[in-house]
């Protein structure tokens, strides 16, 4: 009897038209319409991109820290390995000041300083009395004039001594016989046969000219101040048994 009792005393059945309409109203408020729907969709989506462009921005920007921390690390890295050359090239540095130091040839050696004379007053002080500071001109001139005569005669007698420079000539003669019946070797030996001061005979040969007709060339040396070409033709050409013509085909200075 409890239990009728309790449910005879609920009324919530008796109010379902009420629960009905206050359930009908809670999700009109909460989902509207469809139309209402569709345009309650909107801002929301509306809001939506901003966020998707800030969303963007954000990662563009994380993006460009993230370079930039790239790039200080690597300048770091850098800056890193420039202090630890600087480091070692500064403990060589140091290594080598420290060698020098120790060794004994880096020690300066004490300066030593120079004896002073002594002056003695007295007959000293006399003495620089009737000293001459400044001398005799005269004595300078005439100790001039004998260095430079020594000196001439010391040339003259140096270029006395050197050998002159002797003036030579190189001459080709062409001697001629009268015929092709002459007898070359009687000819040569005559012409050879000349000699005098500053005269050297050189090579010969036989150079046919014509018809049988051999000329005997021959060079010789001559010393310009001794012989002349005048004389030397002048001596040859008195074998007029054997020599026709000599002519001089080559003069050459030495």
């Amino acid at each position: 009897m409890s239990g009728l009792q309790c449910l005879a005393s609920e009324n919530i059945w008796f109010d379902k038209p009420l629960y009905d309409e206050a359930e009908k109203c809670f999700y009109e408020g909460a989902n509207g319409p469809p139309s209402q729907a569709k345009a309650a969709l909107l801002p929301k989506a509306r809001q939506q991109r901003p966020r998707n462009r800030n969303s963007s921005s954000h990662a563009g920007g994380d993006q460009e820290l993230v370079t930039r921390m790239k790039s200080m690390e690597l300048e770091n890295h850098t800056l890193h390995k420039v202090v630890a050359e600087m480091r070692a090239a500064l403990q060589t540095l140091e290594n080598r000041v420290a060698t020098l130091e120790k060794s004994p040839s880096a020690k300066a050696a004490p300066v030593q300083a120079a004896p002073v004379k002594q002056v003695q007053n007295g007959d000293d002080e006399d003495e620089d009395d009737d000293m001459d500071l400044f001398g005799s001109d005269d004595e300078d001139d005439e100790e001039a004039e004998r260095l430079k005569q020594e000196r001439l005669d010391a040339y003259a007698a140096k270029k006395s001594k050197k050998p002159a420079l002797i003036a030579k000539s190189s001459l080709l003669l062409d001697v001629k016989p009268w015929d092709d019946e002459t007898d070359m070797a009687k000819l040569e030996e005559c012409v050879r046969s000349v000699q005098m001061e500053g005269l050297l005979w050189g090579a010969s040969k036989l150079v046919p000219v014509g018809y049988g007709i051999k000329k005997l060339q021959i060079t010789c040396v001559i010393e310009d101040d001794k012989v002349g070409t005048d004389i030397l033709e002048e001596e040859i050409t008195k074998f007029e048994d054997f020599i026709q013509s000599i002519d001089v085909a080559a003069f050459n200075k030495i």
